[in-house]
């Protein structure tokens, strides 16, 4: 099956959107670009669904390379037959082409290749091929006996034949993919304790489960106590019904002396070749399927906090809480300019605290603080009841504040950005600006840091890095094009997420901007250094100017578009003052009027670029993002100590996982919500209900103060008011 067609009935897509897509995939498009801007030509692909295709499109052309490459080598060894190069080119595995390929694979040294270089061969032919007496199976196993081979009885000669007809059956292709499904659909997944320490991991040390059920969370973490070992883990199947399957392959129909020596070689494969290696194959593919499943919910959790609602226009300050250096303090203003930075001492001596106080009660009166941005790593509970008694003492203050996943802060503020950006603040610093800046714009301060740094997966240090790192780049690289940035401030780091910009290019871009001034027109681009007409068709639609010269440059309108644009303002009988100062109310009754089929001829633009016209003269500027409902901002804290079984709160949810997810209710410590209490209707996943950043209302089912140890419900909520809602 060609590659295309495959697609087409893997996705479900029809055959014109999958070679159009691969043709936009092959002239070098970037997906954001695809999505966006050639929705005509895909049928209205999104991010996700393209991203999914570019990834099966690369490996189904790795696997078309492999298969040439396995041909091209079974043939320099005069092996290739018509019907091995049928087979191997129906494969639609990488481990079927393999196993089609072990015959023909360089071997190690092996026991098989010990007794073929003993000239054994004819031998196992022999006891493969007879039905021979006993004493005519000796007489035959006698003619090779050759003490300089280390041949020195019959016995040996046969134990060498033996190993021969035993790896021929270990590399039957047929047999080990018949076996590998036996294996998993029959397999139970069975770990022991590997010490009589305790450990995180106790729940394994006595656990089974099938491996067809084997849930990615169980698997990740089963794999991860083994590789520290504390647990001991096999697979155990039906091992009779494989020995079953063989035997009846192998054995002869006539009964005779060699069948006891074949029998006794087929249950060698099995047990010293076939099974280690199909356990060692399936414990590898439930890995990295566990693996693929912890990365897709990684995207999605990722995505969703990426997307979070900025809050704009505020002066914000930003704690980064620490028990022994102290609690550094970080002051930005709306724009995200730093006004002052410091450090206090939350947690030392009641004099060192009330110093403390006073200088955040300074800082909220001299710079009218709007916000306070707590981390919530070391010592962030202190610090939180710290910023609460502050407020409480400020009668009438507007301050409130915000718990915020300080996850990668650390990274950044030691990081060469984080130096190049702020040479005169020394690390910890960095970290409390960073802390503060990223309430005001999530995205353009999370795309400094490492994605795999910003902490809303799970066992993401056990996973394959590069696979990771390519994975959530998309994910960053589709967010920031979504949103869009503002050329005349981005940073090079936020740039380089735009579509068809390198790193190189984004230092450029900020270079031109320094040296010139302010970016007026896109058209500007094209002057930067090694910003060529590829990349500034890649890029354009996603970067807005403000006031300048052209109102399309301020909206996702694309430049070879803009002719079409200017066109149907002059139909509709509006104008770019109309635009600018929101005067289309009623654009989409005019469209109605005049038709929508005509105007696409006139414009000689597809059905969707229209529709996005629209919508993005009717919103200039528009922030995907402000749809979003804003966090929660408090100016009261609670312990764990006084939560109480049934009460109801208001919490925000912090990372989702497969088994449910977890949600700050103020109390420093977040609760999990079992995926089982997520709805009163069955959830198959939790991310069918719940997103990062939601704001959530919550039930406390049991608080173990010990473990410091939360559970939540969200099942059978009343509907009256929670016992604490937070004020925004």
């Amino acid at each position: 099956m060609e590659i295309a067609q495959q697609l087409a009935e893997e996705l479900g897509l029809k055959q014109w959107q999958v070679d159009n897509t691969i043709a936009l995939i092959d002239e070098g498009n970037t997906i954001p670009f695809i999505s966006r801007y050639r929705k005509e030509a895909t049928g209205e692909l999104n991010d996700d669904i393209l991203r999914t295709f570019d990834e099966r499109l690369k490996y189904l052309r790795n696997m078309e390379q492999r298969k040439e490459d396995v041909k091209r080598i079974i043939e320099e060894q005069g092996a290739l037959t018509p019907e091995l190069a049928a087979a191997i080119d129906a494969c639609t595995k990488l481990n079927e082409i393999e196993d089609l390929y072990r015959p023909y694979r360089p071997k190690r040294k092996t026991r098989a290749t010990i007794a073929k270089a003993k000239g054994l061969s004819p031998l196992a032919e022999y006891l493969k091929n007879n039905t021979a007496s006993e004493s005519e199976l000796m007489a035959e196993a006698a003619r090779y006996i050759d003490t300089e081979k280390e041949v020195n009885s019959e016995e040996d000669a046969l134990a060498g034949a033996m190993d021969i007809l035993a790896e021929a059956v270990s590399d039957n292709a047929d047999y080990r993919k018949r076996i590998r499904d036996i294996t998993f659909q029959s397999g139970m997944l069975t770990v022991k304790a590997a010490t009589e320490e305790d450990s995180v991991y106790a729940m394994y040390y006595d656990f089974s489960e099938p491996c067809k059920k084997a849930a990615s969370h169980r698997i990740l973490a089963i794999d991860r106590g083994e590789k520290e070992k504390f647990l001991s883990v096999k697979i155990d199947c039906d091992e009779d019904r494989i020995l079953d399957f063989l035997l009846k392959k192998e054995m002869p129909k006539t009964p005779s002396a060699v069948n006891t020596y074949i029998e006794n070689a087929v249950r060698d494969a099995y047990s010293r070749l076939i099974a280690p290696s199909i356990e060692r194959e399936l414990r590898s593919e439930m890995t990295e399927n566990a693996q693929e499943q912890a990365i897709r919910l990684f995207k999605v959790n990722l995505k969703n906090l990426l997307m979070q609602p900025p809050i704009m226009g505020k002066t914000v300050i930003g704690l980064d809480p620490g028990y022994r250096t102290g609690c550094k303090v970080g002051v930005v203003d709306a724009t995200g300019k730093v006004l002052d930075t410091g450090v206090i001492y939350v947690t030392h001596s009641e004099a060192q605290k009330k110093a403390a106080a006073e200088i955040i009660k300074k800082l909220i009166q001299k710079y009218d603080a709007d916000i306070i941005s707590i981390g919530n790593g070391t010592a962030s509970k202190e610090t939180e009841l710290f910023a609460a008694d502050v407020l409480k003492s400020m009668p009438g203050v507007k301050t409130k504040y915000i718990i915020t996943n300080e996850a990668g802060a650390s990274v950044y503020s030691a990081s060469k950005l984080g130096a190049e950006e702020f040479p005169d603040f020394d690390v910890t610093r960095r970290s409390a600006i960073s802390i503060a800046r990223r309430v005001q714009d999530p995205l353009a301060e999370l795309v400094k840091i490492e994605p795999k740094a910003i902490g809303v997966g799970q066992y993401q240090h056990d996973m394959n890095q590069k696979r990771l790192d390519e994975a959530l780049g998309g994910v960053v690289e589709d967010a920031v094009n979504s949103v869009g940035v503002d050329l005349n401030t981005a940073s090079a780091p936020l740039l380089s997420y735009i579509s068809g910009i390198s790193s190189a290019v984004a230092k450029n871009i900020v270079a031109y901007r320094e040296e010139e001034g302010a970016f007026t027109a896109r058209t500007q681009l094209k002057k930067v250094p090694k910003l060529g007409p590829k990349a500034f068709e890649q890029c354009a639609g996603f970067l807005r100017i403000k006031n300048g010269k052209n109102i399309f440059d301020n909206t996702s309108v694309h430049p070879e578009s803009y002719t079409a644009a200017q066109e149907l303002l002059k139909i509709l009988g509006y104008t770019a003052d109309d635009v600018k100062n929101h005067r289309l109310t009623d654009i989409n009754h005019k469209i109605m009027q005049y038709g929508e089929a005509k105007l696409t001829e006139t414009l000689n633009i597809g059905l969707p670029t229209l529709h996005d016209i629209v919508t993005e003269l009717q919103k200039p500027g528009r922030d995907p993002r402000d749809e979003i409902e804003q966090p929660l901002l408090r100016s009261d804290v609670m312990g764990i100590d006084d939560l109480k079984e049934g009460m109801e709160l208001t919490g925000t949810v912090r990372n989702v996982i497969d088994f449910g997810a977890f949600v700050d209710i103020g109390v420093h410590q977040d609760g999990l919500v079992h995926i089982s209490q997520l709805s009163d209707k069955y959830v198959k996943h939790p991310t069918d209900v719940v997103s990062v950043g939601d704001i959530v209302k919550v039930r406390v089912l049991g608080v173990d103060t010990k473990k410091n140890r939360i559970s939540l419900t969200m099942k059978s909520l009343s509907s009256g008011s929670p016992d604490r809602l937070e004020a925004k």
